[in-house]
């Protein structure tokens, strides 16, 4: 059996569902140590009209920040060497205005984010995995779309 090209399949998953209408220039950083994950979040969001870089690991991600500033931060906790609370940490400390999302399918992420807590950070995460819509849904909450060029 043959794999639909994933243009198709994204088509196919949002067909009779509302896609959010993304502002120009919004700008996103995916971070995921899985390829295909971040690859994936990456492509469905700019279909929907963001501007998007994707790093596969937070030393990889660190080198993307100090050259382009995202508006949003989408990172999977459990990253190789320095984690995802790490680099959101790090991400914030930087760019405050930047909002960061955590993701993880792993159930050993609440200490992580207890030491956190402890150190005078605050994360909220969701659970893998998750359904593009819900996370489309949740970015453009995020994300309201700008109303004039004060903002950009």
């Amino acid at each position: 059996m043959q794999a639909t090209p994933l243009p198709i399949a994204v088509n196919k998953l949002f067909k009779g569902s509302v896609m959010p209408v993304a502002a120009r220039s919004r700008r996103i950083l995916v971070v995921d140590d899985e390829v295909a994950v971040a690859e994936s979040l990456a492509m469905i969001f700019r279909t929907c009209g963001y501007e998007v870089r994707s790093a596969h690991s937070a030393e990889q991600a660190i080198e993307t920040i100090s050259e382009w500033q995202p508006d949003l931060a989408i990172v999977d906790v459990m990253l190789p060497q320095m984690n995802g609370i790490e680099f959101g940490i790090v991400l914030k400390s930087n760019y405050s205005a930047c909002r960061v999302v955590l993701v993880s399918g792993h159930p050993g992420t609440s200490e992580l984010l207890e030491i956190a807590r402890g150190r005078g950070h605050q994360f909220e995460i969701l659970a893998k995995p998750l359904h593009p819509d819900v996370m489309l849904q949740i970015v453009s909450n995020l994300l309201p779309a700008r109303t004039s060029g004060a903002d950009a």
